[in-house]
């Protein structure tokens, strides 16, 4: 995901002068081609990311389209004050991008995991929420935020997920992606998190659950209109995400079945604390049960086959 944030944002920046990159003193090396032939539009403004922040706000301000780039932990937590005040109060034309989204950065520990920035940021008025799963999807995520007036919030994992799209794909910021077919159940992901859902639901075919699956990279606005098809067409909805089960995707779609009013079984998949151990991204998501035998027994309990 990191190479096609970066590839993209390089392509948007030589097309156009307004672009610029700011970083907070972390992959310098990464930025290497883009300084190199785009010294003007790049900026490292060190270990400051509230300063970085409130200077990507003065910059779009006087008409820049800054992409602010640094660990997603770093941004939604210290600097959140200034994305609320300085961005999101003053719909400032900010792109906030935040990488090692969940607990992608697993061998750094919970100090590194962004498991409940989507809980506090999915609160701010004006601010758009775009979660892409793979690099195709960034690709495309990263053109339509740059294309949107207003604040985004892109967050990335790092640079290791497989591709689920064909290059056909077309991105609507508000609108999900049915990936699979189903009328046994839906399961709805987002993020570095979505292939292990579609793993699961390729595995439990074999055991004759028909699931859906649905890719939410708009966590908002979210699409209702899709949830509530699919309340509608399946009656059991599963929510899978690296994150908080608090604040996050499994409580926008709560929200959104809520609202409706019809009751369905719902169950929400996410951490219940901070994440616990060290290592690999799969052995950190199975010990915090989110791997994917967790997905895939929290199917089964919601179709009724254990």
């Amino acid at each position: 995901m990191r190479t096609s944030y970066l590839d993209t944002l390089y392509e948007l920046a030589q097309k156009d002068k307004r672009v610029y990159a700011l970083i907070s003193d972390n992959g310098a090396i990464v930025y290497d081609k883009y300084r190199r032939d785009l010294p003007e539009q790049y900026l490292n403004l060190g270990i400051s990311e509230a300063n970085m922040i409130g200077m990507a706000a003065g910059m779009a301000s006087c008409g820049k389209i800054p992409f602010a780039y640094t660990i997603g932990a770093f941004l939604a937590y210290r600097a959140f004050e200034f994305i609320r005040n300085d961005v999101c109060l003053q719909k400032q034309n900010v792109k906030i991008v935040g990488t090692g989204a969940g607990q992608v950065y697993s061998a750094l520990g919970p100090t590194h995991h962004s498991t409940e920035d989507l809980g506090g940021l999915r609160a701010l008025p004006n601010l758009t929420i775009l979660c892409p799963a793979s690099p195709l999807e960034v690709k495309k995520s990263v053109k339509a935020a740059y294309e949107y007036e207003g604040p985004v919030y892109l967050r990335l994992g790092t640079n290791r997920e497989p591709e689920v799209y064909g290059e056909d794909y077309v991105f609507q910021i508000g609108k999900a992606v049915t990936l699979r077919d189903g009328n046994d159940i839906t399961l709805i992901g987002s993020g570095s998190i979505l292939k292990d859902v579609l793993d699961a639901a390729g595995q439990l075919q074999g055991e004759g659950i028909h699931a859906r699956v649905i890719d939410m990279h708009t966590i908002k606005p979210i699409d209702k209109e899709t949830i509530i098809k699919a309340v509608e067409e399946t009656g059991k909805i599963v929510t899978v995400e690296d994150h908080n089960v608090i604040g996050g995707l499994g409580s926008a779609v709560a929200e959104a079945i809520a609202e409706y009013g019809k009751a369905v079984k719902l169950k929400r998949l996410g951490l219940h604390d901070f994440s616990k151990g060290y290592g690999t991204y799969d052995e950190v998501k199975k010990n915090n049960g989110v791997g994917i035998s967790n997905i895939c027994q929290c199917i089964r309990e919601a179709v009724g086959y254990e």
